[in-house]
Parts: structure tokens; C-alpha cells; sequence
């Protein structure tokens, strides 16, 4: 079970807009270090104040480290690396340059993680990378995401995280080991890094995805929350393509009263997997469950709400990469007042953007649609047994 830690201020952020002046504060503010982790890592507007912002940080003395992944931010801006390292600027890339004749498997083997942690007084987990909202190519702009601003005991928690994968990292790059390693707190140390309590008691855990002693550990709290739902499953996820387990949990819930309903991207982004998961929208329609695809915009989200009471923020979608092969980092919080109002940005993404899928009419779709759906789930089944994770049913 996740370690809750009580004694934290949340804040939900939504989009860019309201995420990124957060981040560039802190940024600001900063006075001893820096963690920076993200997937992506864009040369647009967002990303040249984040690099100027990190930039101008370590030139004044502070400990900044950025992590990027090699395949996520494989066109990372040479001037942005420039100047960065020029600053004095820690700079790592998880897995570069991963050879094709890599084992197919860690090849996928992504850091997806979006975290940010700021001298153990703020941290930010979700699923926002560092990318301009409107920089949605071939699809609606702005994206629609969420990330979390953590203050209090939490915290310490997010830094520790960030800090040991950095210098695991740093050792498999050949890098120098960072001489912080050996200041970590043991598993389930109650006050990280001195940390203090926040005035607010908001209790969350930060859960993480890794191919070591936490390989299942986000699917796991998700299953659990969705065993003990008694009312409500509410999920936002845009790249939904659930294994069987995650199948057979929510149309239990279902069975047993529970209202579930799933916000699923409606626009195409990735054919495949856009048209392979529509395979699975005939059993959850059957078994009680509502799905509404989000038509208005790009949808980027990844999260949920149980029972109007736990909620979950972060950066794995459900399907077979996320919750079997990258490193992912998600907030599940026990708090009513965060639940509430996560619940109510969704259900106004819902009203204001998405349309219901009717069950009768998706009965009846073309003989068009139906081939290419199950075309598309039958070569998604085929590529996920190849790159090794057919373990996933």
C-alpha cells in the first residue's frame, strides 16, 4: 500500500497557464537545489522561460539538476544545452542514444516522469512536460492536463525520488555519483529531510513506477481504490488501453453499483492505439460503464477520482507502457476538499467538451469502423507481445 504522508498543502494546477508561473516562481525562489525531470523538453516559448529560468538560477549559485529522456527530448534544443552548461547547469538524459540492436524491451523503457522539487520546500508532480500549451501539433489546441503543487511533509518524499534516480542515472551515463546519495533517509522515514508540516493536513503519497522493487506499484493503488469504491470511479486518461485485470476491476465496480465512468480521448492522435482501445468499448458498455471522448481539445490527462474522497495526479496513462515498462510518478490523495475539485474541473471538461458514447448506436457502428478496430487491437496485441510485455492481458 502507498505511504501516505499527512501534514501537506496541495494545490491543483490546470494546463500550462496555471502550472508553469508556479514552476518559474519556484524556480526563482530557489536557494540551494533544483530537480528537474521531464519527458519532453520543447524549444518553444515555455521552454526557453524554463531554460532561462533554470539558467539564471545556477549562475547564482544553486544546485540545479535536469533530467531529460532520450527519446522524449531527443531534439532537445543544442542552444538550450548550450546555455544551460554554460550556467552550470547539472544536465543527465536518461537511456541516450539507445542502439537498435538494444533488447526490444529497454528499448521502450522510457522516463516519463514529470517531477519538479524545489530546495525541499515545493514540489510539483503530473503530467505536464515542459511544452506550450498550444504546441499540439495536428491537434486542437490548448492541451488539457493537470499537474499538483506539494507543500509540507510530501515533499521530502518527491526529493528524495528525484534525487536517487538522478544519480542512478549519473552512474549508468558514466557520470560522477552524486555525493548526496548516502543523506537519504531509510524506506518509510516520517519526516524526509526535515521537511516540516505544512498548516494544512492534506494526506498524499507519491507513488513511482520502476523495473526494480516498484514495478507495479501505480496499478496496484489504482486497482485497490477501485475495489473499495462504493459510489464512484471517475478516470481521465488519454492513452487508455487497460490490461485485463484493470478491465475486469472496473466492470466489477460497475456490477456492484458503483457509477463509472471514463473521459477518453476522442480525437486521433495515434491511430493504432486510438482505434485498438475502441475494441475494448463494447464490454464496459455492456457492463454498465459510461465513456465520454473528449472532443474539444487535446487531451493529455491522467487522472481520477473515487468516491468523491481519493484522487490520483500524475504522469502514467494506463496501458502497457506506462504501467509495465516506463518510470512514471503519480499523487494519490485522501483528502475530500482536493477530490471535489478535481472531480468538478472534470465533470465541467465533460459538459463543456466531451461527447457521451451512446451503447445502442455503438452496437450498430459500420462494418468499416468495426474492421479497422479490431485490425488496429489485433496488431496493437501483436506489437505489446514483441516489445515483450505480453504478459499483459
Amino acid at each position: 500500500m502507498p505511504e501516505y504522508f499527512s501534514g501537506n498543502r496541495l494545490t491543483l494546477l490546470r494546463n500550462g497557464e496555471q502550472y508553469f508561473p508556479e514552476l518559474l516562481r519556484a524556480i526563482d525562489a530557489a536557494v540551494q537545489e533544483i530537480f528537474l525531470e521531464t519527458y519532453i523538453f520543447a524549444d518553444d516559448e515555455t521552454g526557453s522561460l524554463v531554460a532561462d529560468a533554470l539558467a539564471r538560477t545556477a549562475a547564482r549559485g544553486v544546485a540545479v539538476h535536469l533530467l531529460l529522456d532520450g527519446f522524449g527530448a531527443r531534439e532537445f534544443a543544442p542552444r538550450f544545452r548550450a546555455m544551460l552548461q554554460q550556467a552550470g547547469v547539472h544536465l543527465l538524459v536518461f537511456r541516450p542514444n539507445i542502439s537498435p540492436w538494444t533488447l526490444r524491451r529497454n528499448r521502450l523503457r522510457r522516463m516519463h516522469r514529470k517531477i519538479a522539487c524545489v530546495d525541499t520546500a515545493i514540489a510539483f508532480v503530473g503530467g505536464i512536460n515542459i511544452i506550450d500549451d498550444f504546441d499540439t501539433p495536428n491537434q486542437t489546441p490548448p492541451r488539457y492536463d493537470y499537474a499538483v503543487k506539494i507543500e509540507g511533509l510530501l515533499v521530502g518524499r518527491v526529493r528524495e525520488v528525484a534525487a536517487r534516480l538522478w544519480s542512478r542515472t549519473a552512474w549508468a551515463t558514466f557520470g560522477s555519483r552524486w555525493p548526496g546519495f548516502d543523506r537519504f533517509p531509510g524506506r518509510g522515514a516520517r519526516d524526509p529531510l526535515g521537511c516540516a508540516p505544512c498548516g494544512e493536513n492534506q494526506r498524499a503519497a507519491l507513488v513511482i513506477r520502476d523495473n526494480v522493487r516498484h514495478r507495479r506499484d501505480i496499478e496496484e493503488a489504482y486497482l485497490a481504490l477501485i475495489a473499495g469504491a462504493r459510489k464512484e470511479v471517475l478516470i481521465a486518461n488519454s492513452y487508455f488501453f487497460p490490461g485485463r485485470r484493470f478491465r475486469h476491476a472496473l466492470v466489477q465496480a460497475a456490477a456492484r453499483g458503483v457509477r463509472v465512468t471514463l473521459l477518453l480521448q476522442g480525437r486521433v492522435e495515434y491511430a493504432l492505439l486510438h482505434y485498438a482501445s475502441r475494441a475494448l468499448y463494447g464490454p464496459f458498455l455492456d457492463g454498465g460503464i459510461e465513456i465520454h471522448e473528449y472532443h474539444r481539445s487535446f487531451l493529455h490527462t491522467k487522472v481520477a477520482v473515487f468516491d468523491g474522497r481519493q484522487a490520483c495526479v500524475g504522469s502514467s496513462n494506463i496501458d502497457p507502457f506506462s504501467l509495465l515498462l516506463a518510470r512514471e510518478a503519480n499523487i494519490f490523495v485522501d483528502d475530500a476538499g482536493f477530490a471535489a475539485e478535481l472531480r468538478a474541473s472534470l465533470l465541467e471538461a465533460m459538459q463543456r467538451g466531451a461527447q457521451p458514447v451512446p451503447p445502442r448506436q455503438w452496437k450498430h457502428k459500420p462494418l468499416w469502423l468495426r474492421v479497422r478496430i479490431w485490425l488496429a487491437y489485433a496488431i496493437a496485441r501483436l506489437f505489446i507481445a514483441f516489445a515483450g510485455v505480453d504478459r499483459y492481458h
